[in-house]
């Protein structure tokens, strides 16, 4: 009975599309969250090379900028 219902076509195809939503929605969030978490280490990372000596604070900030988005004018 409820197999029935689940494999009609009147609800089969709106439950894909949103299955299809929810699962973009999730790779894109996980892939923002990782994103972030090696641009948060690689920030930590240059700073501990600053903080040691073997980069000057100029460096360290042109390696900075270098990966940021830049906005078109």
């Amino acid at each position: 009975m409820v197999a029935n219902q689940l494999l009609d076509e009147d609800f089969m195809i709106p439950a894909l599309i949103a299955a299809s939503i929810l699962l973009g929605l999730l790779i894109k969030t996980v892939a923002s969250v990782i994103r972030a978490t090696s641009r948060e280490r690689t920030r930590r990372e240059i700073a501990a090379y600053i903080a040691e000596g073997s980069m000057s604070p100029e460096q360290g900030e042109r390696l900075l900028r270098a990966g940021e988005k830049r906005e078109s004018v």
